[in-house]
């Protein structure tokens, strides 16, 4: 068995929109444990898209709910005339 490279073409902050593409539910533990990356990292990064329009969060009972605002434009100058709903759809 190989080792796998230390480096992915995703970055962690796609990691975590595609977790709550398909998992708009999980705790944001869930979705550290399935990125292979720590809570508080995923905190940032839902922060990070949160503060870009990417996403939103819906608070239900004792849980977050979040939705993606597919729409949004890619933030990169190579990009930005694909939108976040387009990379997600490329990627399903």
């Amino acid at each position: 068995m190989t080792t796998p490279a230390p480096w992915t073409f995703l970055t962690n902050h796609t990691h975590v929109l595609l977790c709550l593409q398909q998992h708009p539910g999980d705790t944001l533990r869930e979705v550290a444990t399935r990125v292979g990356i720590t809570e508080r990292a995923v905190q940032r990064i839902v922060r990070d898209l949160e503060d870009a329009g990417v996403l939103t969060r819906e608070r239900q009972g004792r849980r977050n709910t979040y939705h993606l605002q597919p729409s949004t434009p890619l933030r990169h100058p190579l990009e930005a005339h694909h939108t976040v709903g387009e990379l997600l759809d490329l990627l399903r």
